[in-house]
């Protein structure tokens, strides 16, 4: 299947089974997340509601946590706010660049951005509407498209290439050393060359039966790129041939129904020291030896967004809305909040003295980095937040579903 609309697809092609309210409120991401039958040739697929199990069971699902009250001990504020334009059912990540912020919409516009004012440099219409983006160098701008076109754009807007992948790319690309890596939906990995968009290599995987309709991303850090993989693999290729060097599992499917065995690793993969790290949905949280894929530590979480990392943390939230956070070096865990259950949170990331995650209802959560105590709170436009935030020097920049690109910063 070359891809399917993420905003007419539901939970496709498998058996009825009781699903947990973790598992049902995976389900309820269907703007980002379905769960697709990784099946080629599908003309059509039926509705929503006659094919997800789950539909008649909304009644029991496990209700978001009311915000609690506490007294902020963290100043934080907007610096900016610029419309960029609706994600639709699509993840939508800005991507960092030196002094500039870029952002993409599901209608096709692709914007620059001041990181330090907000201001719009430019903004152009990719003339398609899109599936993914932003991945940037600073020099080449690369979103993807329907039917999994790819579109590169220099630092000033103008078109560089154009290329064509296999079927639909929800990821955002990779751009780096050279390089534009992507993955489709049909788990074949290309290496464009970022100059001219010729294709340098193919790695191609079997993708599983069932997979998260998700967006878990690729990591380029020389010599290997770290490609996160449905079924719950972790793929490292190295940079200059494609050539595998190891694949290491983050999760192990288990269960009786196909539900209960969908397995997918999740969010993008983060570096830290000689490790890389991921996390699988239904598996678990491991850190890697970069080099060889050795297994440092693993422990068992279940997340569909992915990790965060600094000089000591690892921190994760879980499909419960739990905000976890573990040590570095062996995975110990350090503390759990426990106080935005179920409010679909985004992956962490740690800035200064908090690490923040965005929810449904598009608020920025602070929590204390040493403790997991809730430090300060803001809104944005009341849409959700999907990709992680990042970071644009003291500013921490989220893109809410309806289409804000919002500069947060903390005094």
């Amino acid at each position: 299947m070359s891809g399917v609309d993420s905003a007419a697809t539901g939970l496709i092609a498998v058996g009825g089974g009781r699903g947990s309210s973790a598992l049902s409120t995976v389900i309820m991401r269907l703007a980002a997340l379905a769960l697709v039958a990784a099946v080629s040739g599908c003309a059509s697929l039926p509705s929503l509601s006659s094919i997800n199990p789950f539909a008649s069971k909304s009644k029991t699902r496990t209700p978001p946590a009311a915000l609690v009250q506490f007294k902020p001990t963290l100043a934080v504020r907007t610096a900016w706010s610029v419309p960029i334009g609706s994600s639709g059912a699509y993840s939508f990540s800005p991507a960092v660049s030196g002094e500039s912020i870029y952002a993409a919409a599901r209608d096709g516009a692709v914007s620059k951005v001041d990181a330090a004012t907000g201001k719009t440099v430019w903004r152009i219409n990719a003339g398609t509407t899109l599936t993914a983006g932003v991945g940037t160098d600073g020099n080449t701008v690369v979103v993807a498209g329907e039917k999994g076109a790819l579109m590169a754009f220099d630092a000033a807007g103008k078109v560089r290439w154009t290329a064509q992948t296999s079927s639909e790319v929800l990821s955002a690309p990779a751009v780096g050393l050279g390089l534009v890596i992507v993955r489709s939906q049909d788990n074949r990995i290309v290496g464009f060359d970022a100059d001219t968009g010729a294709r340098k290599w193919v790695v191609q995987r079997t993708a599983p039966p069932l997979i998260l309709r998700a967006a878990p991303g690729i990591l380029i850090a020389a010599p290997n790129a770290y490609v996160a993989l449905p079924g719950g693999k972790l793929l490292a290729i190295t940079l200059a041939t494609g050539a595998p060097r190891w694949e290491a599992s983050v999760g192990d499917a288990r269960g009786t129904t196909e539900l209960e065995r969908v397995i997918d690793t999740a969010g993008m993969p983060v570096a830290v020291g000689g490790a890389v790290c991921a996390v699988s949905f239904q598996g678990r949280a491991v850190c890697f030896d970069a080099a060889n894929g050795t297994v440092g530590w693993s422990k068992d979480l279940s997340s569909d967004v992915g990790l965060g990392a600094d000089e000591r943390f690892i921190f994760a939230a879980d499909v419960t809305g739990s905000v976890i956070a573990l040590t570095r070096e062996s995975g110990a865990s350090v503390w759990k909040n426990t106080q935005l259950g179920y409010r679909r949170l985004s992956a962490p990331v740690s800035t200064g003295r908090a690490v923040a995650v965005g929810d449904y209802q598009g608020y920025v959560h602070f929590l204390g980095r040493e403790d997991g105590a809730i430090l300060g709170r803001i809104a944005t436009d009341g849409s959700e937040i999907v990709a992680a935030p990042v970071l644009s020097g003291s500013n921490l920049i989220v893109q809410t579903r309806a289409g804000a690109l919002v500069a947060v910063t903390t005094e």
